[in-house]
């Protein structure tokens, strides 16, 4: 069967291709599509962000869609930058500045814990969708550190480790992040349904 992720970031669209290791499944990016117009993020939180994204798509395209949403919630600035992760220093999204702004704002501040999110929707042809989520929690580091990665993965620590996601290798990203843990959770539970090829959920 055909899947869309709907991404266009190919460093997200390999984590999950290969976290997932379905071979009966052909995966499909956003690239495919390049008329269909962007989903818009208006959402309040990060399963009803997943949930539109996911159900939109699939409406649109006749495939099933699997989307997430995800972003960094740090304590001390009371959750933010959250839902607004990706934008948080402003339009475009640029990583560089969001790390920045994000490590102005934590400047002093002597709590430096934080937690990575992600909700993971999958859905039908028809929009009906189901969701799964993960957490990561860590903490924030003084400076940027390692060049692998993306978005905020140089200034976060996985707690237990010293490193920041940005200076480990993907296969222990994959198996400590929240988008990792979420599509592990998604393959648990949607993986034989994927693989099996249907029309809708049962």
């Amino acid at each position: 069967m055909k899947l869309l992720i709907a991404s266009r970031n190919a460093h997200k669209i390999q984590e999950i291709r290969e976290i997932f290791d379905l071979p009966e499944v052909e995966w499909v990016s956003l690239e495919a599509f390049a008329d269909l117009a962007e989903v818009v993020e208006d959402g309040a939180t990060f399963e009803a962000n997943a949930v539109k994204k996911a159900s939109e798509l699939a409406r649109a395209t006749g495939l099933w869609a699997l989307a997430d949403d995800s972003g960094l919630e740090v304590t001390a600035l009371r959750n933010a930058p959250g839902v607004y992760s990706a934008r948080y220093a402003g339009e475009p999204c640029d990583h560089a500045r969001n790390n920045a702004k994000l490590l102005r704002e934590l400047a002093g501040q002597a709590d430096r814990s934080a937690r990575f999110r992600c909700v993971a929707a999958l859905s039908d042809p028809t929009g009906r969708t189901q969701t799964v989520s993960g957490c990561c929690e860590g903490r924030i580091t003084e400076q940027p550190r390692g060049v692998d990665g993306f978005g905020y993965d140089p200034l976060f620590i996985p707690a237990g480790f010293d490193a920041t996601f940005a200076e480990m290798g993907s296969g222990q990203k994959n198996r400590l992040s929240h988008r990792g843990k979420a599509m592990m959770l998604a393959k648990e539970t949607w993986g034989r349904l994927l693989a099996a090829a249907p029309d809708a959920f049962g």
